[in-house]
């Protein structure tokens, strides 16, 4: 894919999925919602203070009246109610609204009724950006702060599943340090370079990983060619895959504030994809990353 617009596409060609949303009353959130409803894109289950969000709608005058409502006491029950309405099949996949996302996720691992699955849960975005010539998902700069080796494979598996889902027939993963040469004294290094290995054992033939690779090498082959650095994948990458929290916000943001980006984000790894944004996030990225959602459930 080379662009959002082709994501927002791919969700109209497909089944109306059912969204739940746990904690409605926000302006940014309605916004979204009403607009991938008229897209066809959802059928929306608004969960949490309905007074409040109509209120809002009719502020915004956004019409809700034929969307299913839910009316609860607090934030948690909002959010234990959205994971319950998955558990019984009657909805597709979860958006978090104005919500903590701790409080989203204790719910969602809750072991009695929960959606935990054996891998780990890990953030993914998608970015369109001017500068690159396809979509380039990046994680995990949402939710681990300090991913172990083991970690990141899984933090990986969660990631190729996202674009395996978008209909990518192969993917292409960066495991980003400084440098491209394993330095002891890098440790980002030593573990990409293992991480690269322990994948090659997992014998997956249409996902190719390397590491360690600074961030130029992996997204211009140019680069690559100046440096006489070999590579499979320098300037064709789909994942990057980032050793630590720090540097995936940080590329995150750039990539929003400085080169203007388009995105969408989802959390990976539990039974069903969760549509997980920034609050500060406009209606375009929450409408963006419910398309994400809607797809790849």
């Amino acid at each position: 894919m080379q662009t959002i617009k082709e994501l927002i596409k791919k969700s109209q060609n497909q089944k109306t999925k059912k969204l739940a949303i746990a904690a409605c009353e926000d302006k940014e959130l309605l916004k979204a919602i009403v607009e991938a409803a008229e897209l066809d894109i959802i059928d929306p289950i608004l969960i949490g203070d309905i007074i409040k969000t109509q209120l809002i709608a009719k502020e915004l005058n956004l019409n809700i009246e034929k969307y299913k409502k839910i009316k609860t006491k607090d934030i948690r029950e909002s959010a234990m109610t959205a994971v319950k309405l998955i558990k019984a099949g009657e909805a597709d996949f979860i958006m978090k609204g104005l919500i903590d996302t701790s409080i989203l996720l204790k719910e969602v691992l809750n072991k009695e009724y929960g959606l935990r699955e054996e891998n780990l849960l890990s953030h993914v975005m998608i970015y369109e950006i001017p500068s690159y010539h396809k979509l380039l998902a990046l994680t995990d700069g949402g939710m681990n702060i300090n991913p172990s080796v083991e970690e990141r494979i899984s933090i990986i598996k969660n990631g190729t599943n996202a674009l395996m889902r978008l209909g990518y027939k192969k993917v292409n993963v960066a495991c980003l340090s400084a440098k491209e040469k394993v330095n002891p004294k890098m440790q980002s290094t030593v573990d990409a370079k293992n991480i690269e290995e322990l994948w090659k054992k997992e014998s997956v033939q249409n996902v190719i990983v390397e590491g360690p690779l600074a961030l130029d090498l992996a997204i211009s082959k140019s680069a690559a060619q100046t440096k006489g650095f070999e590579s499979n994948i320098a300037g064709e990458t789909d994942i990057l895959l980032v050793p630590n929290i720090e540097m995936g916000n940080g590329i995150g943001k750039s990539l929003t504030y400085f080169a203007k980006a388009k995105s969408a984000g989802v959390i990976m790894g539990a039974k069903v994809p969760i549509v997980l944004v920034s609050r500060a996030d406009d209606y375009e990225t929450k409408l963006n990353s419910i398309a994400l959602g809607s797809v790849i459930s």
